[in-house]
């Protein structure tokens, strides 16, 4: 029938006024971030296509990244194949998870950023598990080392400092806990400057 908008067919691209669905998105990210896994391009270009996608309304914006991903040829509409499990990461083991939950709790008896530090130079190197839970231990013991130099520099800053003290302590604690359960934990307000 003349007039009527036909859905396109797989391997067909929809016109590019054609408003996108939250699959469609999703669609276009995994195949962003299967892209960066492989190595194809870089963390600030990754990010800048990932912005792209999500913010997207139609397919006409999202037909240039998919260019970008595999060039002028036909591009899947699904999204890529999973990952073999070989590649998934294994459960953490109680030694795993012990040493991630020192690491989080070793700045409580004063070795803020030298604590997460030593797991993560050496713990980090065999096990992926407590590497992670160092590095995000490492960069919110950096941040609060950081806010505490620099807030001092304001009445209301100097205010804050002991409070943000016993948050640190009460975090650590919650981090050192939930490392023990397999958890990843992130911390609030963190600037993770160490990658």
């Amino acid at each position: 029938m003349a007039g009527v908008p036909t859905t396109p067919g797989p391997g067909q691209v929809p016109p590019a006024h054609l408003r996108v669905t939250t699959q469609d998105r999703e669609d276009v990210v995994e195949h962003i971030k299967a892209a960066y896994a492989e190595g194809r391009f870089d963390k600030l270009e990754f990010d800048d296509r990932l912005e792209r996608a999500m913010t997207a309304r139609t397919h006409g914006e999202l037909v240039p990244i998919m260019t970008e991903l595999y060039g002028s040829k036909a591009f899947p509409r699904s999204s890529p194949a999973p990952r073999p499990a070989a590649v998934s990461e294994r459960a953490p083991e109680s030694n795993e998870r012990l040493g991630a939950a020192v690491a989080h709790m070793l700045p409580i008896v004063g070795f803020p950023i030298v604590g997460p530090l030593i797991f993560l130079l050496t713990g980090g190197k065999t096990s992926p598990y407590i590497r992670r839970e160092a590095l995000e231990a490492l960069n919110f013991q950096i941040t609060v080392v950081g806010a505490s130099v620099l807030l001092p520099l304001t009445i209301v800053g100097a205010i804050l400092v002991p409070f943000i003290w016993v948050a640190a302590i009460v975090l650590s604690i919650v981090g050192g806990v939930s490392a023990l359960s397999e958890s990843n934990f992130r911390y609030p307000m963190t600037i993770r400057l160490v990658k």
